[in-house]
């Protein structure tokens, strides 16, 4: 999107959890773009801002703890996302001052040692020498997720100055884990905001996606991502939008999710397995008629779904008040409602 012209500067990145500075998850701010409309608002202020009859979808996938130190050398291994037939897409990056940076020293066949008697074999690159397809042996553990909650830690990259729990980057909605990072669109809800959502009339549809590795350096397209849209969620997005009821999407996770459910006419059945979509202007959104999100880099993917969702001219717009109120960036900042 060549309207969106700027670099994240570190007085805009949030450096860590709003709990740090002061404020609840839900305290974080808003920025509203409801059609021609930009205003700002709290988080916490959401449930005066949707309808009775809006469905808010949200992602069930938990955090994993998923980087974990390389034995005898200054890397570390961040585990993306799980393969068919048990193989994983790993990143290999190296040990830097706050985090890690990208490394590209890993060559097919390199075994690289990890604790507690796990190792990960190279088997082939997966994309650009940056994503490589791994064989994990977890060591005493009957399986890597296992094996993670033990050895692993939330991945963290540079922005962020010290380590936090993995409580921090849970979602009050995750409950299986299997994504690389948090889906962080849904981090300000909480169960009082829940509530006042649900006793003002929004509906909420849980859907699955398990997100894999993005890191900031590469801004890759998305890669094939395992999800779920279960039948009950069918069945309450299809009746809302018949009932003139908006389908708002929490994250570009949900979004992915639920368009890979959707046929041409924007009717969602069950769906679930691996999906390959990348949501783009061209393409459009069938079933989604609003988005939560973070604030994303001019050059990420993700802002090509944004533009699908909500058009040029009004993301371009949000994004200019959002500098110029100089909103918060990355997993632990503010967010986006964007309604079309």
């Amino acid at each position: 999107m060549k309207t969106l012209q700027f670099r994240v500067t570190g007085d805009l990145e949030a450096h860590e959890p709003p709990e740090a500075r002061g404020l609840t998850r839900s305290g974080v701010r808003l920025l509203v773009g409801d059609g021609a409309e930009v205003s700002h608002r709290r988080f916490e202020e959401l449930p005066d801002i949707l309808r009775p009859g809006d469905v808010l979808v949200v992602n069930t996938s938990a955090t994993m703890p998923a980087a974990v130190p390389v034995v005898g050398a200054d890397l570390a291994l961040h585990f993306s996302t799980e393969s068919p037939g048990g193989l994983w897409l790993v990143e290999l990056r190296a040990v830097a001052e706050k985090a890690t940076k990208p490394y590209t020293g890993g060559v097919v066949g390199l075994r690289l040692a990890l604790p507690g008697g796990g190792a990960a074999t190279l088997v082939q690159p997966y994309s650009r020498g940056r994503l490589w397809v791994a064989s994990i042996y977890p060591g005493r553990f009957g399986s890597v997720l296992e094996y993670l909650e033990v050895f692993g830690a939330p991945i963290r990259y540079g922005y962020v100055s010290r380590p936090w729990p993995l409580r921090y980057y849970q979602t009050v909605f995750g409950t299986e884990p299997g994504s690389a990072e948090m889906p962080s669109a849904s981090r300000p809800f909480t169960d009082r905001v829940v509530t006042r959502l649900v006793s003002a009339g929004v509906q909420f549809a849980p859907v699955l996606l398990h997100t894999g590795v993005a890191s900031p350096e590469a801004h890759e397209r998305p890669y094939p991502e395992r999800f779920q849209v279960a039948d009950t969620t069918a069945r309450v997005v299809n009746t809302a939008r018949a009932a003139g009821g908006r389908v708002v999407a929490v994250g570009t996770t949900a979004v992915r999710a639920l368009e890979s459910a959707a046929d041409e006419d924007g009717v969602v059945r069950a769906a679930s397995g691996w999906t390959d979509l990348i949501v783009t202007p061209e393409r459009g959104v069938l079933a989604v008629d609003g988005l939560l999100t973070g604030f994303h880099e001019p050059e990420a993917s993700h802002v090509d779904m944004l533009v699908a969702v909500a058009g040029e001219e009004l993301l371009a717009q949000c994004y200019q008040e959002a500098l110029a109120e100089r909103y918060l960036w990355h997993e632990f900042g503010d967010v986006n409602l964007l309604l079309r």
